[in-house]
């Protein structure tokens, strides 16, 4: 292929993937550039919902001049754009350092693309193309190569040391593209802290590693390079999770992150036993599940507990034709004995021992004067 060829098909690659960015082209004055993982997927065919641009000048100045909602982050000179439906996440070319591992960088302008893209974390994160003029990768770490060979590839030594996080991302990386690690940064890796960081950017850059498809393995290869400890039966139960998140009737129940991360590493808490639990009946059920935590549910689920299908298709949402008005209406003053009636009849309704509001009025009003003397 010809470089004209090359540049063509780029150019082609960023019309149909990123049609939204030809109003950047129309209205920005300083040079501005597609950079990091929006360069790596277009290289590689891959659609991606948001993009980074990095400008060489005033990123505030073109987030306005696109006319669409801006939100400013002035610590690290950006701009969140919404233009088109699409998430452009506009900032000043900029270098940085960090004051001690794990620290959160000091950020500095600067007047190169190529100084932005070298505090990247891996050479097939730190390409840019321009959006003016003839489109063409701008490539100083040879992260097209690494693309090509399936590699991942840290930019510098102290990569890891300044922030450990990125193992965590050569992780969810490696997971979602196949990718194997560059020998030199496997063993950077391997001696990565993650102590060195909070345990809030920790945990956030772990639900984004449970955010991904392949978040199973990318767990797996956590454990195998000694960075995290998996529970007993980790990414087999994150797998199972993950399985019945995608479909009914567990769709939507629970933040898929949190339960595959819990799955994945969380200590055991009260899924399992909730898991070798076997209620004999439907108000046994209730009882055991309503209280719990939606994420322990889905866990005890994936650990066999299939009577938690029922319970959410139908136990969980079973309701009384009758409520406590009703009860009052009938001479049942306000008190425990209120609740007791209509404790019981929806017990008694789960267990098909009741159906429909005469029987439930009769036995919340049996209940309720039980025990009280109430006439």
């Amino acid at each position: 292929m010809t470089a004209a060829d090359h540049s063509e098909s780029l150019a082609e690659a960023l019309e149909r993937l990123h049609p939204e960015l030809a109003l950047v082209r129309e209205r920005a004055t300083e040079p501005v550039y597609l950079v990091g993982g929006a360069v790596r997927d277009l290289l590689l065919g891959r659609e991606r919902a948001d993009v980074d641009l990095v400008v060489e000048g005033d990123a505030a100045g073109l987030a306005h001049l696109l006319g669409a909602e801006v939100v400013s982050h002035e610590r690290f000179a950006t701009a969140k754009v919404s233009l088109d439906g699409h998430e452009l996440d506009v900032a000043a070319a900029r270098s940085e350092s960090y004051p001690h591992p794990g620290a959160l960088p000091v950020v500095e302008p600067s007047a190169r693309v190529e100084d932005d893209l070298a505090r990247r974390d891996f050479t097939i994160n730190a390409m840019a193309m321009p959006l003016l003029g003839e489109p063409r990768l701008i490539d100083p770490h040879g992260g097209r190569a690494d693309l090509d060979a399936g590699l991942l590839r840290v930019l510098h030594s102290r990569s890891f040391e300044d922030d450990p996080t990125r193992a965590i991302r050569a992780a969810r990386y490696a997971a979602r593209f196949g990718f194997a690690l560059e020998s030199r940064t496997e063993e950077l890796l391997r001696g990565a802290d993650l102590d060195t960081v909070s345990a809030e950017r920790r945990e956030a850059e772990l639900l984004r590693l449970a955010a991904e498809e392949e978040a199973p393995r990318a767990f797996t290869l956590l454990a195998e390079w000694g960075l995290v400890d998996l529970r007993e039966g980790g990414a087999e139960l994150a797998a199972r999770v993950a399985g019945l998140l995608g479909a009914a009737p567990w769709a939507g129940q629970v933040s898929r992150e949190r339960a595959l991360l819990a799955a994945a590493v969380g200590p055991q808490g009260e899924e399992v036993a909730l898991a070798a639990s076997r209620p004999e009946r439907p108000s046994e059920a209730v009882e055991l599940a309503s209280r719990r935590d939606p994420v322990e549910l889905v866990l005890a689920r994936a650990l066999g507990a299939d009577w938690l299908d029922r319970y959410l298709t139908e136990w969980r949402d079973t309701a009384l034709e009758i409520d406590g008005s009703d009860l009052m209406t009938a001479g049942i003053p306000q008190g425990p004995a209120l609740g007791r009636g209509l404790q019981e009849t929806l017990r008694r309704k789960l267990d098909g021992e009741v159906a429909g509001r005469e029987q439930e009025l009769q036995a919340a009003l049996e209940a309720a004067r039980s025990g009280d003397g109430v006439a």
